[in-house]
């Protein structure tokens, strides 16, 4: 039967078992088995005889394509089949009118017969119908002789007998009901499908999936989980909470409401958990006698905004911090200038350029979104100025912290100012020669002016030369030490360096 598979395991009995494929062909009843795509599965001796169509001509066939009705009896055969595949449940047309081909030996062409069909569901194991079983009587000659009672009625209904009008004006009106009705049926359940939230109906105390969306299915990973309780369908969500909740709503009759809560799914088979973020509500279903049969689930993946607004505050936060951090050094970088400034001028002279230094600084973390700042550029910002004849760089690509560049940055800055006021940058053949290497996570750089006028060490330690001494003290790690060796200025640079 049905081309070497089993539908269903008969129950056991004692003794033999009747053979279930022979008795399905014995049957005197027309009798076939349609799949999900309508094509044909398996069909009994009868139904081949009333068809006068051989089985194997049949099986893997579409029903449609065999025996095509685009009129108003094949739309409702087919809808038939439809709520059948959609409900589960049985349906039946008490009688429609079909034209099946007469085969050659009889003339060919077409001949109007007249059916009762009932369809049956055949489910699977998850719940979902599987098969169609149908059973069809022709009652063409009992509609040939009442219209030999009553009179040729074409292809339609046969006049009703005396009394039947009544009858037959009600049993219209229910059917074209039924039909109203099935349309809106319809465009409720595609309304529900392709709802953007997602939903689902759960019933019974075990918490059993009735009806998923499209949304829902999306969010679990297009998992079958019609027909199956919670806790078997998604197992990743015991513990977390949820099914808890199902029966809290359940028992109290009580809606409850979730606002970006965390949920764990495994949304592709055998993958890890991913954590979404969903807003919910889990709204009672209830009899009319006020019990609770089921929970309705409604609610929207929110997991993009929850991870922006997560982004937004860390970045808050970070911009916070760095403001602090700008707004402290500028009033350190202000209160050591004024100390060691004459007059208002230079403070104001010194003070634009040193916040200028620190804006330099800015613009390169800046341009990497403050992840890190390149060492050669911060160097670069400081000589560039000056002509690439008067610098000579040499050392490996490192990648500089926020904090580690700026304060490199305003370091720099206070060596170029002075090699320019009074070192190897004051005087036409002067240069800078800039050398450092990287080890073990720690930057040695070594500065050294060239071809400038004698140095000799300062009378007293101004702002520059405490800034640079200072500055990689305390969280930074890492030292400055200045060399006033007559032949030219040398600053040696110690540093652990994050970004290496």
């Amino acid at each position: 039967m049905l081309a070497g598979e089993e539908l269903t395991t008969p129950p056991a009995a004692t003794g033999d078992a009747p053979d279930f494929t022979a008795l399905f062909d014995v049957l005197p009843s027309p009798y076939m088995i349609l799949d999900r795509d309508l094509r044909y599965v398996d069909a009994n001796q009868a139904y081949c005889t009333t068809l006068e169509r051989r089985r194997e001509d049949l099986i893997g066939r579409p029903l449609f394509e065999l025996f095509p009705n685009p009129g108003e009896s094949g739309r409702r055969l087919r809808d038939s089949f439809e709520r059948v595949l959609e409900t589960g449940r049985p349906d039946s047309i008490p009688l429609i009118p079909y034209p099946i081909e007469r085969p050659v030996s009889r003339g060919g062409g077409f001949e109007m017969r007249y059916w009762s069909a009932a369809h049956v569901p055949l489910l699977g194991p998850d719940g979902r119908t599987r098969y169609i079983v149908q059973n069809t009587v022709d009652v063409t000659e009992l509609q040939r002789l009442k219209e030999m009672a009553y009179g040729p009625g074409g292809e339609s209904y046969l006049a009703p007998a005396p009394g039947e009008t009544d009858l037959l004006q009600r049993a219209a009106e229910v059917t074209a009901l039924n039909a109203a009705l099935t349309q809106e049926t319809r465009g409720l359940r595609d309304l529900f499908m392709q709802a953007p939230g997602f939903m689902a109906v759960l019933t019974g105390p075990e918490l059993t999936f009735a009806l998923v969306n499209n949304a829902y299915q999306q969010l679990i990973g297009h998992r079958q989980v019609i027909g199956r309780k919670v806790e078997d369908a998604l197992p990743e969500v015991r513990g977390q909470g949820f099914i808890q909740l199902l029966q809290g709503v359940l028992e109290k009759r009580e809606p409850f409401i979730g606002q970006a809560l965390s949920v764990r799914l495994q949304r592709t088979p055998g993958g890890a958990l991913e954590e979404r973020f969903v807003d919910f509500i889990y709204q009672p279903i209830t009899h009319p006698d006020g019990q609770a049969w089921g929970v309705f689930v409604e609610g929207s993946d929110v997991t993009d905004r929850v991870l922006a607004e997560r982004q937004q505050k860390l970045l808050l936060d970070e911009l916070n911090h760095r403001v602090k951090n700008t707004l402290a050094t500028v009033q350190a970088i202000a209160a050591q200038t004024l100390r060691t400034s004459p007059d208002p001028a230079a403070f104001r002279e010194a003070f634009e350029a040193r916040i200028l230094a620190l804006a330099a600084t800015h613009d390169l973390l800046t341009a990497t979104n403050w992840r890190s700042a390149d060492l050669r550029d911060v160097v670069l910002v400081e000589l560039k100025p000056f002509g690439p004849e008067r610098y000579r760089l040499e050392g490996p690509d490192v990648a500089l912290a926020p904090a580690e560049a700026l304060t490199l940055g305003l370091l720099f800055h206070e060596l170029a100012t002075n090699a320019a006021k009074y070192g190897a940058l004051s005087v036409a053949d002067g240069w800078v020669d800039v050398r450092w290497t990287v080890e073990a996570g720690r930057l040695d750089l070594g500065w050294r002016e060239i071809g400038g006028p004698p140095v000799s060490p300062p009378g007293r330690r101004g702002f520059g030369s405490r800034l640079i001494e200072r500055s990689l003290r305390g969280q930074m790690g890492g030292e400055a030490v200045l060399d006033f060796a007559p032949q030219g200025l040398g600053c040696a640079v110690s540093l652990p360096v994050k970004g290496v």
